[in-house]
């Protein structure tokens, strides 16, 4: 090995000797349970029925089932592992507990809800989408026959909007509550009402089940009046906690320095899962894990350094779950994706910045950006959990206990943290009269929830009316489609501009997880591969001329990889077009191409998004229109290097600077013309 190798080794020990020490919770927080028979990953060779059998909560079925039997709600909290997601279905369902209705299990995340659809289904050997079956948006696999069916709370939500009474279901199980996103928040409202009226009307009675690993129990309880909470004991393994002396004030080298020393003295069977907080950070530490480990003495262990994120092609994810070579050690750089939706077998360390990207909103600037920010110690108890799925191991927390004892004791809800546009449409149009008398299980506070009506009126959605916020014409539409209402709204208006079909393929592009794939170690490759669709009106016109590639070439995936595109995001995008078109259809929206005329696309998405233009100031930087933010181009731009003199943006990314992501240039007499008054007062509150 090198100089240089060496110089780098001896740093890499000097920084970590002496930093970190065992620090073990209290004993009931030593013990998590094991792998989660989920996603076709435990034990395949086994007989699927014995499986059944040796998960922890076999052993309290029969208890269970009797509990379950006489009670209208239930609170069940079990270890990760103890097969409570996929095995109280099957057992409600085997004892005819709820009778011929459906029994929906919600999910937060599509990818768990689709995995754990498959997992049931092999075990109940049944073809996926006749008894057991799923729906996520833009995705429904599911027939008459299905009684079991899992499914995003979202789309829990959206049937609510049709039948408030959700008649064709005799249990509602909501899933991993803890992770209290705004659409869980707003489920546990519409199912304790539904549940309420069917009493109250002699109706089928509604069974509700909450589960969680870990939760606010008592806040659940009491929310759902004095519900009983039944306790799962799961496989468990015992997990030692290691915090770190003193506060680490670089996460990611503290991140270098714990891979390595464990690299260096574990067996290479032992797989280490890192958690960072998103795909630029894991890219850069992926390419400095590599450099690294090609400089380590010979004979050492090899190191394959596996990124983990949502805008990763499939094929990239699925090598987190092979078997790689006995001699190399996997290393899993992973977002919170790990934390809860997927299993990854094989994980002995874990790794623990205590940093997650959430997005934040604040009512009087209007702003929502996505920020890096602490975890919760319910994040943290999840994470720690990875590491003993099969067999005992270990988890390096990168902060101090001291640390970890100010973190919140439950992430906080999404509801109190996110623009509240979308939620308000959707609860007027489940005829909710006054949101801020809405039974949530946490209040979002009335000037988030007085600032979201203030934009679906500036967006048309919403009128006041004898102090009642109702929904307009256009509202109503709005609220029919399965997307933010500033795109609901840019496919409404798009006939007004000639440009629906082009629309269509925008909002499409913008609802899935990006369709281009950034390696940063190619990155002269990839510009190379994007100069042909590059356009100079922005990203939004950028993706549009991929996906015309894409289609004119039959989507092969050839091209795909030549071109670092996400192939199946783009068969996902295709999927949600016709979706989308059909929605247009039903509400008579005339379909026209505008072709080559690109500037009624832009002025189209003016139109609607008009809440997020900025202004190119003397000095070069940019201005938010509406709040006067100080807010910089994101490098991934194709406008990085340009200086439009009005642009609007997708979302905001807030880590050293407030980045735009998503930029398109329009015309400030399109802004106005959008929405005068909105604009008049803006600029009259900019000059005083």
């Amino acid at each position: 090995m090198g100089g240089a190798g060496c110089a780098r080794q001896r740093q890499l020990r000097r920084a970590l000797a002496g930093r970190m020490e065992a620090r073990p919770p209290p004993a009931k927080r030593l013990k998590t349970a094991a792998w989660r028979s989920q996603g076709g990953n435990y034990a395949t060779g086994r007989n699927m029925e014995q499986q059944r059998r040796e998960l922890p909560i076999y052993r309290a079925r029969a208890k269970l089932i009797g509990q379950l039997r006489h009670l209208d709600t239930a609170i069940i909290i079990g270890e990760t592992g103890s097969g409570k997601t996929t095995q109280i279905p099957q057992y409600l369902y085997e004892a005819c507990i709820g009778g011929h209705g459906v029994i929906a299990i919600t999910q937060p995340r599509r990818v768990a809800a689709i995995s754990l659809a498959a997992r049931v289904s092999e075990e109940k050997k049944t073809e996926l989408g006749t008894l057991i079956g799923y729906t996520v948006r833009f995705e429904d696999l599911t027939s008459h026959k299905s009684k079991i069916k899992f499914l995003t709370d979202g789309m829990l939500l959206r049937e609510a909007m049709v039948d408030s009474l959700l008649c064709r279901y005799s249990v509602v199980i909501l899933d991993e509550a803890h992770e209290r996103t705004v659409q869980t928040d707003v489920l546990f409202g519409i199912v304790k009402s539904a549940q309420r009226k069917r009493k109250e009307l002699n109706k089928t009675p509604l069974k509700v089940i909450i589960m969680s690993a870990t939760m606010d129990v008592d806040l659940f309880s009491q929310y759902f009046n004095r519900a009983p909470v039944l306790y799962l004991e799961g496989r468990q393994h015992s997990i030692q906690i290691f915090y770190t002396k003193e506060p680490q004030n670089d996460y990611l080298h503290a991140s270098l320095v714990s891979i390595f020393q464990i690299h260096q003295e574990a067996p290479p069977s032992h797989s280490i899962l890192v958690f960072l907080t998103g795909q630029e950070e894991i890219e850069a530490m992926s390419r400095t894990c590599k450099q690294i480990s090609k400089n380590l003495p010979q004979g050492s262990c090899q190191m394959s350094v596996l990124p983990l994120y949502a805008s990763l092609p499939p094929l990239q994810q699925l090598r987190v779950f092979q078997q790689g070579p006995k001699d190399r050690r996997k290393v899993i750089l992973s977002t919170n994706i790990a934390e809860t939706s997927v299993t990854i077998p094989g994980i002995k360390y874990v790794v623990d910045t205590g940093m997650v990207k959430a997005k934040r909103y604040t009512p009087e600037s209007g702003l929502e950006v996505l920020a890096v920010q602490q975890v919760s110690k319910a994040q943290a108890w999840q994470r720690a959990g990875r590491a003993g799925r099969q067999h005992s191991g270990i988890c390096y927390r990168l902060y101090t206990e001291d640390d970890f004892e100010k973190f919140l004791n439950m992430t906080v809800p999404e509801i109190q943290r996110c623009n509240l546009a979308s939620v308000v449409l959707q609860l007027l149009a489940l005829r909710i009269p006054n949101i801020l008398t809405f039974d949530f299980i946490s209040k979002p506070s009335p000037d988030a929830v007085r600032a979201a009506v203030d934009q679906l009126e500036q967006l048309g959605a919403v009128e006041r009316k004898n102090n009642q916020i109702i929904l307009t014409p256009l509202g109503i539409k709005m609220a029919a489609f399965p997307l933010e209402p500033r795109f609901s709204k840019t496919l409404l208006v798009s006939p007004e501009f000639h440009c629906t079909e082009e629309i269509l393929t925008i909002v499409s592009l913008l609802s899935v997880d990006s369709v281009l794939y950034n390696p940063r170690a190619q990155q002269d490759e990839v510009l190379s591969a994007r100069r042909k669709f590059i356009s100079s009106e922005g990203d939004h016109m950028t993706l549009l001329n991929v996906y015309y590639a894409f289609k004119n070439t039959a989507g092969q995936r050839e091209w795909c990889r030549e071109n670092y595109v996400n192939s199946r995001n783009m068969t996902m995008v295709m999927e949600v077009r016709r979706q989308l078109r059909d929605i247009c259809v039903k509400f008579g929206v005339h379909l026209e191409s505008s072709r080559a005329d690109t500037s009624n696309v832009r002025r189209c998405l003016a139109h609607s998004l008009f809440l997020n233009a900025v202004e190119l100031q003397l000095d070069g930087t940019y201005l938010t229109l509406d709040s006067r933010q100080p807010v910089v181009i994101h490098p991934s731009s194709v406008l990085f290097h340009s200086r439009p003199p009005y642009m609007l943006y997708n979302e905001l990314l807030h880590t050293s600077k407030c980045y735009m992501r998503d930029l398109c240039v329009v015309d400030p007499e399109w802004l106005y013309e959008a929405a005068p008054e909105y604009f008049r007062r803006k600029l009259k509150g900019a000059k005083t």
